[in-house]
């Protein structure tokens, strides 16, 4: 007779799903760190309201084309704020499933509340994301003591990018925070939105960081010791975005990008965006409320843009129109 194991694991007071070595180790924080150009992606929908993965995936591809190195799944460009958990964690494993050996996956799996932060995590990982994407709790914010257990939950788990944008959460992570969990062997970066001064100050502490903010990622690479961006406007062009991040200081070409930036943020994002790629034709005219798409005039100013910048430039193979208003659909139930 055969004698079956009770049970196959044995379960310590410190057990974690996520402390599989296998699983840990996947992806090591240098792969993350030398990553210079990674897209922030935008998330495509049926007209029902659901994600429409092949638009989605041509754009991963182009993306890939256009010399992207990583891609943010479910940020706020991504619109993850309006998906629910079931939605995000498919997202993010879809695209592992599908382009991770050619691009690094960074899921955003950050929340204002920790116990979700650290659940969405472990989830994201063991779909086999390689990185994690955590912004500071937003609304309820918290102490400084409070940031920090709040970034040390998650950190074990695999390499983390640390997201600072306060126009959106309604507080800075201030330096102290980000000092005190640069020793963590997963503390991959900082996405820095506070702009240069904040930039020096980490990279002068030998702290990775990534430009948030598109308009001033050229300054921040070249002068300021950023590693590269983490972009909107590649979206768009990833091409020129990545010569940006790898060529050399570039005037020209940073003064021939400026318009398209100052563009894309006219109004929150990704209202711009979203606009801008139904207009290339590279993702339906849908929107999922709250988001609108932009007036007539910014329409016009978009095609306008293309046509200066050049078509050869931009991502998809149709040519810029301007869409009529009637064209876009807004969705209001898309769960």
């Amino acid at each position: 007779r055969v004698k079956f194991r009770v049970a196959a694991v044995s379960l310590d007071d410190d057990y974690l799903p996520m402390r599989s070595t296998e699983v840990k180790n996947r992806t090591s924080k240098g792969d993350i760190t030398r990553l210079r150009l990674i897209t922030a992606v935008k998330t495509p929908y049926l007209p029902d309201g659901r994600f429409d993965l092949e638009a989605y995936d041509s754009l991963i591809n182009m993306q890939i084309e256009g010399g992207a190195e990583g891609v943010i799944v479910g940020g706020t460009t991504g619109e993850g704020h309006l998906m629910s958990w079931d939605e995000h964690i498919m997202l993010i494993g879809h695209t592992v499933n599908c382009f991770g050996t050619r691009i690094k996956v960074i899921g955003n799996t950050g929340s204002n509340s920790t116990g979700e932060a650290v659940h969405a995590t472990e989830q994201g990982f063991a779909v086999g994301m390689h990185a994690a994407l955590h912004i500071n709790p937003y609304y309820g914010k918290t102490s400084t003591k409070g940031l920090i257990s709040h970034f040390k939950a998650v950190l074990p788990m695999g390499p983390t990018i640390i997201y600072n944008v306060p126009s959106r959460t309604g507080q800075d992570i201030p330096p102290q925070v980000i000092e005190a969990v640069s020793s963590f062997p997963n503390m991959a970066g900082v996405k820095e939105c506070v702009g240069h001064e904040r930039v020096k100050c980490y990279t002068d502490k030998g702290i990775t960081v990534w430009s948030g903010n598109d308009d001033e990622c050229h300054d921040s690479r070249w002068q300021y010791g950023a590693t590269g961006v983490i972009s909107v406007a590649s979206n768009l062009v990833p091409g020129l975005m990545r010569s940006l991040m790898y060529e050399g200081k570039n005037v020209t070409l940073h003064e021939k990008l400026s318009p398209l930036m100052k563009w894309l943020f006219c109004e929150p994002n990704p209202v711009a965006l979203n606009t801008a790629l139904a207009q290339l034709g590279v993702a339906r005219p849908v929107f999922r409320l709250p988001y609108e798409p932009l007036p007539l005039e910014k329409r016009v100013e978009f095609v306008r843009l293309v046509e200066a910048i050049g078509r050869d430039n931009f991502v998809g193979h149709e040519e810029a129109r301007v869409l009529d208003d009637d064209e876009f659909l807004s969705v209001t139930r898309y769960k």
